[in-house]
């Protein structure tokens, strides 16, 4: 299936990981860098920028940690960390971590930041006093600024930055040698490109984060920077569904990924997704199960009740972000692992 979605067009590197019941079940890299017949092959190995799987790997772990060491409120008001929020918008006074996670403060998708803060202070302001689009815990919508907010609120309450502490707590711990965020220049030859920007950075992005505002943030952001590999993902789903150990109790673990009961009609967990109808995650996933998309063309799907998990990687944006056959391909992917993994049960 993959290799059809290569041939089609929908990217031209992917790579998948697959744990089931304890073991690592599948992994392997398919197809090249770019659709040039003579790009480097994709090796079962190769590191991805994860774009907003960041959330769950780093910025949401970092806040279990957080949460269960005593150091995070869930429901205290985020102005209480960052002040800076509420200056334009009193609404935002009511604002919770919660509601932050869950992706309900009422903060807007998207916006490009970028194009008008080249600095990083310069975009935290600006995010900061970003306008409410909704009363908060009225209306659920996914927003990168609001991730934003959440990872400079969090480095304030570690008194760390994201990177640091992250790879500290949780990639070391983890055995996650491929994950960083900022890969080394000498790495980056060895990472996919997403896109050949000309419009913003006019050059090919290749081992530098491909989101814009993530880019002006210095590539270190709690949206998106992470990049990482198949096997390494695997390693992380494979924590989670242990429980969270070494590094996480499973009450924390079950805490963050149940689904929210507010606001109505909300498929989100602390940080997590869950499956709604139809879901990229496809059709068989359990209600139990939660993961997490990233605009390039990755993607992280855990089921506890399967005890499985399975990793997608691809550059979906290269070269011009324009392809959208993703949609197709993930939940038709992520049915034949089933479809594959119970017929031969």
């Amino acid at each position: 299936m993959l290799r059809q979605a290569i041939v089609a067009r929908s990217f031209p590197a992917a790579a998948t990981a697959v744990t089931y019941r304890g073991k690592l079940v599948g992994l392997k890299g398919f197809g090249r860098f770019t659709y040039d017949a003579d790009s480097q092959e994709v090796q079962a190995n190769t590191v991805f920028d994860l774009a907003s799987v960041s959330k769950v790997v780093a910025t949401t772990t970092m806040a279990m940690l957080l949460y269960q060491r005593g150091l995070l409120d869930l429901n205290a008001p985020v102005v209480g960390i960052v002040p800076e929020f509420a200056r334009n918008e009193p609404r935002c006074r009511q604002v919770t971590f919660r509601m932050l996670l869950a992706h309900s403060s009422g903060l807007p998708a998207y916006e490009k930041l970028f194009l008008q803060a080249p600095s990083k202070d310069e975009l935290l302001a600006m995010a900061f006093a970003t306008r409410l689009t909704a009363d908060p815990d009225t209306n659920a919508e996914y927003s990168d600024i609001g991730f934003i907010i959440l990872g400079v609120a969090l480095e304030r309450l570690a008194d760390e930055a994201l990177d640091t502490y992250c790879q500290r707590e949780i990639f070391g711990p983890l055995g996650m040698t491929h994950t960083t965020f900022n890969p080394v220049e000498a790495r980056r030859s060895s990472i996919p490109p997403t896109v050949d920007d000309w419009t913003f950075r006019n050059r090919i992005i290749q081992g530098e984060v491909h989101d814009e505002n993530a880019s002006a943030l210095g590539g270190v952001a709690g949206h998106a920077g992470v990049f990482s590999n198949a096997e390494d993902l695997a390693i992380f789903a494979q924590t989670m569904l242990n429980g969270g150990a070494p590094i996480l109790r499973s009450e924390t673990v079950q805490l963050f990924t149940q689904r929210e009961s507010t606001p109505p009609g909300t498929s989100r967990a602390l940080g997590w997704d869950t499956p709604s109808a139809p879901s990229q995650s496809g059709k068989y996933l359990s209600c139990r199960s939660y993961g997490h998309l990233g605009y390039t063309g990755t993607s992280l799907w855990i089921d506890p009740e399967r005890e499985l998990s399975i990793t997608l990687l691809t550059n979906r944006t290269w070269p011009d972000r324009a392809s959208q056959a993703i949609k197709e391909v993930r939940p038709r992917f992520h049915d034949a692992v089933i479809e594959s993994l119970e017929k031969n049960a």
